[in-house]
């Protein structure tokens, strides 16, 4: 698989599968046919229709409607385990990120009803560790064998979602801490660099999400330390070999591997030269930023 063929598989979605889902006249997602038949159910807290699936009008607050929805994803997850991943981490469901959330929704459950979700991508490097700047090493992750998505796959030093009532900083220095042992000071000088945007179709419905991308400058002779037990591993490559494994192997989580690839273009690593590089920028921004 190439690298803009790496891109593009997270660009794969069957509108037809989906039809919106709407609180009052707002689209806040997308739900698969067959789960909206289930859906069905739960007439006091949605109304099924063959173009939409709309939460109840009756249900107008922030709290009202969280509540009636987490009552029906509980009794889903009770009674099948619809929803393996149970997290007990919200997000919030907007029309935008930063539009006031209309209600919070379980993690696990936001790719059934197809919510937008945002997380925080960074690209941890090593300049000059050898002497020059031309020395580029990136920190790279094992994540566990025991995670629930894409386990023991090859991720990035920090990445995680964007839960409700934290913001991009705090969240950056929250899962820095947790995956790499990263002092505060260090995390909040990670730059931001752009977003990677995606909507994929999967099992449990739609990936629509929003990557927030950062670059981390590290010391030389800082090493990370994951924390929290998600991460196996952690390896500083050299950027080619980086670039061989994004190239030659799927190893690399399918969401991590675009934004590696951005960072490559970004320095330089992959060029005009290359007779993927219009193709890769094209799918780089097929997300819509």
């Amino acid at each position: 698989m190439s690298l803009v063929e790496r891109i593009r598989a997270c660009h794969r979605c069957d509108w037809s599968h989906f039809r919106p889902f709407r609180i009052g006249n707002e689209r806040v997602g997308w739900i698969k046919h067959a789960f909206a038949e289930r859906l069905r159910g739960f007439p006091e807290v949605f109304v099924v229709e063959e173009e939409a699936v709309h939460l109840a009008p009756g249900l107008d607050g922030f709290w009202e409607r969280s509540r009636a929805v987490e009552a029906v994803l509980r009794r889903l997850q009770e009674k099948d385990g619809m929803f393996a991943a149970w997290s007990g981490e919200e997000y919030p469901v907007s029309t935008a990120f930063y539009a006031k959330p209309l209600m919070r929704m379980e993690r696990a459950a936001i790719p059934a009803f197809g919510i937008r979700a945002y997380g925080v991508h960074v690209n941890g490097y090593v300049m000059g560790r050898t002497g020059g700047d031309e020395d580029l090493h990136l920190w790279v992750a094992r994540r566990a064998k025991d995670k629930r998505t894409a386990p023991g796959k090859l991720d990035h030093i920090v990445a995680g979602g964007q839960p409700i009532g934290i913001t991009l900083r705090d969240n950056l220095v929250k899962e820095g801490a947790e995956e790499a042992a990263l002092p505060e000071s260090m995390m909040r000088s990670a730059r931001p660099v752009g977003v990677f945007a995606y909507a994929l179709e999967t099992e449990e419905g739609l990936r629509d999400d929003v990557l927030f991308n950062y670059d981390l400058r590290l010391p030389p002779d800082f090493v990370p330390r994951n924390t929290d037990g998600e991460v196996e591993e952690f390896f500083l490559w050299p950027v080619e070999r980086v670039q061989r494994a994004l190239a030659q192997t799927d190893d690399f989580k399918f969401n991590v591997a675009p934004v590696k690839i951005d960072f490559l273009v970004r320095h330089g690593i992959i060029g005009p030269e290359d007779p993927d590089y219009l193709d890769i920028l094209a799918a780089l921004h097929a997300g819509g930023y």
